[in-house]
């Protein structure tokens, strides 16, 4: 599974001299790797997740399984727990920590019966950008002449324009909190990524101009945009946690028409109402 390859020629790796090679005191002590080279049905996993120090087992081995499963397949906690022994609070445990280490991202996107989806994306290398989800590119910030470049800001995992536009609205806002925070369109269109990231984090509209307008320094603003971008990036909450999907609402019993009485009654199959049930136990206890 993983891309090293213990067959190849030790003259590819260097050599630790003298006593110090960690098998030369105890020559058949320890692991010894008798492999088979795999040409179908295999998957890459690399070291980072096989042997990641922070990680439970079960969270390697949680990870490991997901990153083999085709795209389009279902990892809720639900099909998890109906494929493994181990419960949903357990895989629930597993995958928080997956996503706290960045091998699982959670998107919501809209879809067109204008329900809202949850979509995990599987990172076989957190930090590295993948095919599996591409992102739209950023608009690029033109700066005057001379100018300062903003810092960088958050980026949302699934920019769909009405998130976009709802950040824009918010910063273009914020001149009515502080007449300081005049913006200009290019700062808000740098800016309004970092504000959707705190939205799809599910954070309200209320507490992101809380958090960008409250305990602003009492001189003039040199340059408010910086001061927003530096607030987006240090300050960004953690993703929301897992949450187990609800169950389906029961569907109620049918009407029934009770064999005693014809009253309408309510049970997964025909027979005696309550009432009826009663009367005929009594009756037959008497006999």
């Amino acid at each position: 599974m993983d891309t090293q390859n213990p067959n190849v020629p030790t003259h590819a790796h260097t050599r630790v001299a003298g006593k110090k090679h960690p098998n030369r005191r105890h020559p058949h002590a320890g692991l010894v790797h008798d492999n088979t080279r795999h040409t179908t049905r295999f998957t890459v996993i690399g070291n980072h997740l096989a042997q990641h120090p922070a990680l439970s087992l079960l969270a390697i081995g949680l990870g490991t399984h997901i990153q083999s499963l085709p795209v389009g397949a279902r990892i809720d906690i639900k099909t998890l727990a109906a494929r493994f022994p181990e419960g949903t609070t357990r895989i629930a445990a597993a995958l928080r920590e997956l996503e706290t280490h960045g091998y699982l991202r959670r998107t919501r996107e809209r879809i067109p019966d204008g329900r809202i989806i949850t979509r995990t994306i599987s990172c076989n290398q957190p930090g590295h950008s993948g095919t599996e989800a591409p992102r739209p590119a950023p608009r690029k910030r033109t700066s005057p002449p001379g100018s300062k470049s903003l810092p960088a800001v958050p980026q949302p995992a699934c920019p769909a324009p009405a998130l976009l536009q709802q950040a824009t609205d918010l910063l273009t806002g914020l001149r009515r909190e502080d007449p300081r925070l005049l913006l200009s369109a290019c700062d808000t269109a740098h800016l309004a990524p970092g504000v959707a990231a705190w939205l799809e984090r599910e954070i309200s509209p209320t507490a992101v101009r809380h958090a960008l307008t409250t305990d602003l320094p009492p001189e003039a603003l040199r340059r408010p945009a910086a001061l927003l971008a530096h607030r987006l990036t240090a300050q960004l909450p953690p993703p929301p946690p897992f949450r187990a999907p609800a169950p389906p609402p029961t569907a109620p019993h049918r009407l029934q028409t009770c064999e005693g009485c014809d009253r309408a009654f309510r049970a997964p199959a025909p027979g005696h109402c309550r009432d009826c049930r009663s009367d005929r136990a009594e009756f037959l206890g008497a006999a």
